[in-house]
């Protein structure tokens, strides 16, 4: 633990984002629009870090005809700013298809579009980031008994670099999660890798693969698969009877909402998991009605012409995976009846979701200083921000891992919008800088 003398008046940040993901991204863009209002001696200073070479959103999923779940208005920043120049209706307009968009008449935009959205915006703001920095450390800085600064350690390329950050928001998104008992090989993947995996079959003639799960993203690789290899078969396995579709109905959307995340938050326990029970299937191992139906005319269709390429194993689940010489061979077991059947094929997709990264990960000995709920859950306060010990003056905010206190929407784009606006106020709420202490800024971002 670092002692800091009251007479040292290092460079601090008022934030220091961790990840620099779609939510990171529409922090700094609230962080620039809030500097841009009030001039520089009141301006949020603030630096990110995103351990990938550049920005980047799941391009191994981003599929050419797969399209956005969320209304292309719950973007960045229009729920929080419809003024703003960072919105996607901008974007349309900068690339020349504003136009095209509206006769187009579509509320979900294709997700390789999307993606293209977010790498427009985060470039807007590439002033604030710093890519190819990996954080291995945070570390507390004690001041007159208390910790007042936390020190952040990346590691780049060029070597370590250490800022000083007085808030930290921590957005290192969703890590893949596989089958237990399955690892990932040149020949089990998992959906996030499709793309870049799938070049690795150029010029191979495929003839069997096997896609594990029920979600949207599952029969997306179906589709994909049974679209791009014409003479392979795909065998969808899954523990359902089919694929269930997703509610997107009007009232079921409300969610997410923001006044949801109110809502959620101050509900009882019972209340929160009745609230995940019942609109679970807005948003988990679910799939959107048309590409359903996609899927079973094309499976009827093979069934007519007696060529049947696309086969549903339901009601079952891989129970083993063994790499063979030429490919590697899944174990299904049926649920109903128990019997196990062999599958060779030449590649294993897992569409099986994904876990939020531990935070505390990276925290350290801090981690000790958080609190957890009855269940070992960690503490989260209604801004977002861990509760703590009172000894730990920072706020440590959460972008991600916060369903069990906010709810369904807390992770997902259609709040982060919201979510960074109500961050931002809780920093400026909560004072950027301790009493008398001196404030350096350097063109309005701290380096």
């Amino acid at each position: 633990m670092s002692q800091v003398l009251p007479g040292d008046a290092p460079l601090v940040h008022d934030l220091i984002g961790i990840g620099f993901g779609p939510s990171n991204v529409a922090m700094a863009i609230a962080l620039s629009e809030h500097n841009a209002r009030v001039g520089r001696q009141e301006a949020v200073t603030a630096h990110f870090f995103e351990q990938q070479p550049r920005f980047g959103w799941h391009r191994g999923m981003l599929l050419d005809d797969a399209t956005m779940q969320v209304s292309f208005l719950k973007d960045l920043v229009t729920l929080r700013n419809p003024a703003s120049e960072y919105s996607f209706l901008c974007y349309l307009q900068s690339k020349g298809r504003l136009i095209d968009f509206i006769n187009h008449k579509n509320l979900f935009p294709l997700r390789i579009e999307f993606h293209d959205y977010f790498e427009w915006a985060a470039a807007k703001v590439d002033d604030m980031v710093s890519y190819g920095h990996e954080i291995i450390a945070v570390e507390p800085v004690v001041r007159d008994g208390v910790i007042e600064y936390l020190d952040v350690t990346a590691q780049s390329a060029d070597g370590l670099v250490v800022h000083r950050a007085r808030n930290l928001v921590i957005s290192t998104g969703l890590r893949p999660a596989m089958p237990e008992g399955v690892e990932r090989t040149e020949r089990v993947w998992h959906n996030s890798d499709l793309l870049r995996n799938v070049e690795s079959l150029e010029g191979t003639e495929p003839t069997r693969f096997v896609v594990v799960g029920a979600g949207q993203s599952a029969a997306e690789n179906v589709a994909y698969l049974h679209r791009r290899f014409p003479r392979a078969e795909v065998c969808a396995v899954f523990s359902r009877y089919g694929y269930s579709p997703a509610d997107d109905s009007s009232f079921a959307n409300r969610i997410f909402d923001p006044a949801a995340v109110s809502d959620f938050y101050d509900a009882p326990e019972s209340v929160k998991r009745s609230l995940m029970d019942y609109h679970g299937n807005t948003n988990y191992s679910v799939v959107d009605m048309d590409l359903i139906d996609e899927l079973y005319r094309q499976s009827y269709q093979e069934k007519v012409m007696g060529a049947e390429r696309l086969r549903f194993l339901n009601v079952s689940r891989l129970t083993g995976v063994k790499e063979t010489d030429d490919g590697v061979r899944a174990t299904v077991k049926s649920l109903i009846t128990g019997e196990e059947t062999p599958l060779d094929a030449d590649v294993v997709v897992c569409a099986t979701g994904y876990r939020p990264a531990d935070p505390l990960g990276l925290l350290g000995e801090l981690g000790g200083r958080c609190h957890r709920d009855d269940q070992g859950r960690l503490s989260v306060e209604r801004d977002y921000r861990l509760a703590t010990d009172d000894e730990l003056r920072c706020g440590i905010y959460l972008q991600g891992g916060t369903e069990h206190t906010h709810g369904i929407t807390s992770p997902l784009l259609s709040n982060t919008a919201i979510r960074v606006g109500e961050i931002l106020d809780s920093i400026l709420d909560r004072g950027l800088r301790a009493v008398g202490e001196a404030r350096p800024v350097a063109d309005g971002v701290a380096r």
